[in-house]
């Protein structure tokens, strides 16, 4: 059962509000003073604060109000507190508005529209409980697998690349190859990286090689090595990457770009681990696990002729999926965080929304270039979203009013008072109809001098 604190030195005005809740199967707790109040949220599991504004006879300032209400938030930030007071004061009510208290309300009180922002807030506050166990829940979750597997330090926080991590630890101990797909950029290296530092072969060396890179008569060369004389140029005998790689794993990547004769060869690698050099007849024995990656549809180069199914099937034991960028938004924050390090700079609110809402077609190499350059050219410490060099965020705001978005299509008098009345004065309600925040909605009032009670 929800429990609501009222701080309030008349006690005809908690007992009140204690018949009222307690109708409604709220449990109230009842505190004359500042004091007292602050010891009984120390003391119980309180919900919910109703606060008094003033406490000494013939005081209407509200001083000892804000004080005591500034005292809550500085213990409790997310607690939420109702403003209660004889003194209407608009200036008051937004200042502390502003200062994240939940509702302001005047003395004597609708019932009906105090028991309505109670249960809204309650209704928050259950919803913001929940949003933040299920993070802690995620955090110790991604801190678990951390803990567990070298991660090579791949910064995540969106469960699509958390459920990417979460298979290739669990497949990275098994001597079998492993496909990486996604799109250039999206970091399907440092996943071969973790790939093989969790291996049983972590120990050995990790050779890589970029089958895109190279003209298609060297790659075989790259691949098996060649004897002397085997091509023009080559004067002396050369190992390739499979022999480099032996004892621990050869990842390749741009697989799609391997010529039809290093096909059939690597094929017969993964199959028997014999090769020869070229220009030699000599077979040469290894034992190299085979991570491939690609951005290429593979399965639509094999219905046209120009990569083998057999060798496919090969390669693809477990294939780990590594998603764009742009499916995996909750990442964004946190790889800037990671890509500013220790420059001294930060980020302003419209540089996040950039950011956020950029698309990022060069996924995450796309994002690393774009914070180095901004840190380069941002003329101060603060990069702005004028720094980025990225389209713009659409917004719906041409400006901000404080801390609150103010609309280009700013709901007129009519609206606001119609939609009022609609929801008998309740704000918190008025306001998500609105599409403001309750503070952006006080401040329209107290610009438009509407006031509230009298259209509710």
């Amino acid at each position: 059962m929800p429990t609501l604190l009222v701080i309030d030195d008349n006690a005809s005005v908690r007992t009140a509000l204690e018949v009222l809740f307690s109708l409604h199967d709220l449990t109230v707790f009842g505190a004359d003073s500042p004091e007292e109040g602050l010891a009984l949220l120390d003391a119980q599991r309180i919900d919910l604060v109703l606060q008094d504004m003033n406490f000494s006879a013939d005081t209407t300032s509200g001083e000892e109000g804000i004080a005591l209400f500034h005292e809550i938030r500085r213990r409790y930030p997310d607690m939420p507190v109702i403003l209660l007071t004889a003194w209407t004061q608009v200036d008051t009510a937004v200042s502390l508005m502003k200062s994240g208290a939940a509702d302001y309300l005047g003395k004597p009180w609708d019932d009906h529209k105090l028991l309505a922002s109670v249960r809204n807030l309650l209704e928050l506050s259950d919803t913001r409980r929940a949003l933040e166990h299920y993070r802690n829940a995620e955090r110790r979750r991604r801190d678990g697998l951390g803990g567990r597997f070298d991660l090579r330090g791949i910064v995540y926080a969106d469960p699509a690349m958390e459920r990417v991590l979460q298979v290739a630890t669990q497949v990275a101990g098994a001597d079998v190859p492993v496909l990486i797909t996604g799109p250039n950029g999206s970091g399907k290296e440092k996943i071969a990286e973790l790939l093989q530092a969790n291996s049983a072969v972590r120990g050995g060396p990790f050779v890589t090689l970029n089958c895109g890179a190279l003209p298609g008569e060297l790659i075989e060369a790259e691949l098996f090595g060649a004897d002397a004389g085997a091509y023009t140029g080559a004067t002396k005998a050369r190992e390739g990457k499979f022999e480099a790689a032996d004892g621990g794993t050869l990842f390749l990547d741009e697989i799609g770009n391997l010529p039809a004769a290093g096909q059939m060869k690597l094929l017969r690698v993964l199959e028997t681990g014999r090769f020869e050099r070229l220009g030699s007849n000599r077979e040469r024995q290894v034992k190299v696990r085979v991570i491939s990656a690609t951005n290429a549809d593979l399965a639509a180069m094999i219905r046209e002729g120009k990569f083998r199914e057999d060798l496919y099937y090969r390669l693809n034991l477990i294939e780990l999926r590594v998603p764009p960028l742009a499916e995996r938004p909750l990442d964004v924050l946190p790889l800037v965080e990671h890509f500013l390090g220790s420059s001294g700079k930060s980020l302003d609110d419209s540089a996040r929304r950039a950011l956020q809402a950029h698309t990022w077609p060069g996924n995450v190499r796309e994002l690393k270039n774009t914070i180095a350059r901004a840190v380069l050219l941002s003329p101060s410490a603060i990069i702005t979203a004028g720094d980025l060099g990225v389209p713009a965020a659409p917004s719906s705001t041409a400006a901000r009013g404080n801390d609150a978005m103010i609309d280009i299509d700013e709901p007129d008098r009519a609206s606001i008072e119609a939609t009022l009345k609609k929801h008998r004065g309740v704000l918190a309600q008025a306001a998500a109809e609105l599409g403001l925040s309750r503070q952006a909605l006080y401040r329209r009032l107290e610009r438009l001098g509407i006031d509230r009670d009298s259209v509710g």
